[in-house]
């Protein structure tokens, strides 16, 4: 590692471990301590490929407490690699906050190019993808409609996260809010033994998703206002 020390952002497999980099899985080895979303899942993800560094929790619910004393490492002289569960730390997942008080901070921020959901949902879709527009999730309650109704507009390919209980509330929203004709796709368990990307209307995909209820990570991709 270099000299100064830094803050890595290191990418994790969203599904099939061997997604994992030789960079990703050599930082992780160097660094002097892991940043965890959830130390269980990524121990295991540390077990397969023999890494030992140790890991330190850093998730949404302890980030405000934690935060400073990770700076006050980085300054000292530690390396510092910050993954989440699944994908890119801070792509709705944990890692803004950090991030932003580094900087403030001097420390230099390092993101290795990785896995995510995004990316292949939007190649594999089918949508036009020369522009869009990541939503990430939809508020879980208070807000949906007020966002629905401001994309109904939005003239580039959608992409939300969401997951698999609130798929058919988002699709029925959706219909009803935006247009139920529009194209979409819904990518679900990418990289994983069982992926599958479903495509057609939004009023098609609801109904689908009414006789057979989804399972595991979802990407939802609505096609935005033709001209």
């Amino acid at each position: 590692m270099s000299e100064n020390a830094k803050l890595y952002l290191v990418p994790t497999p969203v599904g099939n471990l061997e997604d994992m980099t030789f960079r990703a899985v050599r930082t992780l080895k160097e660094v002097d301590f892991i940043l965890a979303e959830d130390t269980r899942t990524t121990g295991l993800l540390l077990k397969h490929y023999e890494i030992e560094t140790r890991m330190v929790s850093h998730h949404k619910f302890n980030e405000h407490a934690t935060v400073a004393r990770v700076v006050s490492r980085i300054e000292a002289g530690e390396n510092a690699a910050l993954v989440s569960d699944a994908g890119t730390p801070g792509i709705s997942d944990p890692g803004y906050l950090l991030v932003t008080h580094c900087i403030e901070a001097g420390i230099d921020v390092e993101c290795l190019p990785g896995a995510t959901a995004l990316i292949p949902a939007v190649a594999a879709a089918g949508l036009p993808n020369d522009r869009f527009c990541f939503e990430g999730f939809l508020p879980q309650k208070k807000g949906r409609q007020k966002r629905l109704l401001s994309l109904r507009d939005e003239p580039r390919t959608i992409v939300f996260y969401e997951s698999p209980h609130r798929l058919l509330k988002t699709l029925e929203q959706a219909s009803e809010w935006i247009d139920g004709e529009r194209r979409a796709a819904v990518c679900r368990e990418i990289s994983k033994i069982h992926e599958e990307i479903k495509r057609g209307t939004i009023n098609e995909l609801k109904a689908w998703y009414t006789e057979h209820p989804p399972k595991g990570e979802i990407v939802l991709l609505i096609e935005g206002k033709r001209e």
